[in-house]
């Protein structure tokens, strides 16, 4: 049984590029690029979004784990009115429609975009031979708030440009037994 410890920087930024790539090219017709890469300890590495003073963009984040010969936790970024975009596109219904069907529908989506692009990215590990499961999706909302890896987790995180927005991905994964 390999070590999570094994699973390089390149196997997980190339799983997390395809996963996002795949799920947002079909479920949304979006292109996205791999904008910037930054690991736990890089002066890049926090804020995932980039913060102007008090003006802190609020957030729609979807989260989902995974278990097995590797462990992690996938928390998805996307700024509130690209969370929206996404809605719309995803569920064929207009702004209004989204507005008038209020949070939970936007949480529900991005909680479905979170859950199968994280599933891509599982689907990759286990190709590669850590096989793993899924844990139920979840969502936060706020903006200017931190999230803190357990000083035996690795942090991996990468910002893609999609239609002309950000989605940044942060990876926790637990190293080690």
């Amino acid at each position: 049984m390999p070590a999570t410890q094994e699973i390089s920087e390149s196997l997980v930024r190339e799983n997390i590029t395809r996963a996002i790539a795949d799920v947002f090219k079909t479920m949304l017709g979006q292109s996205s690029a791999l904008a910037t890469t930054a690991t736990q300890g890089s002066e890049a590495s926090w804020p995932p979004i980039p913060v102007d003073g008090a003006n802190c963009a609020p957030q729609v984040v979807g989260t989902v784990g995974f278990i097995g010969d590797a462990n992690g936790l996938i928390y998805l970024y996307l700024p509130v009115h690209f969370a929206k975009i996404c809605t719309c596109q995803l569920l064929g219904m207009s702004e209004a429609e989204v507005d008038e069907a209020g949070d939970e529908v936007v949480n529900d989506a991005i909680g479905e975009l979170t859950n199968m692009s994280v599933g891509s990215f599982k689907n990759g590990l286990c190709d590669a031979g850590y096989p793993c499961m899924l844990t139920i999706p979840s969502i936060l909302r706020g903006s200017n708030f931190c999230v803190e890896p357990i000083s035996s987790a690795q942090r991996y995180i990468y910002s893609f440009e999609c239609g002309g927005h950000k989605i940044v991905t942060d990876i926790l994964m637990k190293t080690g037994n």
